[in-house]
């Protein structure tokens, strides 16, 4: 039997929510506008404490963050690393 081809694509395009971790801190939100030098976020909160973070990224729960009162850019420059974010966006301060 043939191999089952895999199809992986980066959590970095418009629509979808993710984590970003920078060089500084956390940022969680939906991707709105991506170019070559930054991504823009709506939604968006500055994540303080993700606690466990393999638990954040399975569970969805973060202690402490700091919504964003309007969009938020971040430089291309400053990412980590992004992962998906399958969970509802934090709306409220924590």
């Amino acid at each position: 039997m043939g191999k089952k081809k895999i199809v992986v694509q980066s959590p970095l395009r418009i629509g979808n929510k993710v984590l970003i971790r920078t060089v500084t801190n956390y940022v969680v939100g939906m991707i709105v506008i991506r170019t070559k030098d930054e991504i823009v976020l709506t939604d968006a909160s500055w994540v303080a404490d993700t606690g466990r973070f393999g638990d954040a990224l399975k569970n969805g729960t973060l202690n402490e963050v700091e919504p964003y009162v309007g969009p938020v850019s971040i430089g291309c420059g400053a990412i980590v690393d992004a992962c998906n974010w399958t969970h509802g966006l934090p709306s409220g301060q924590k």
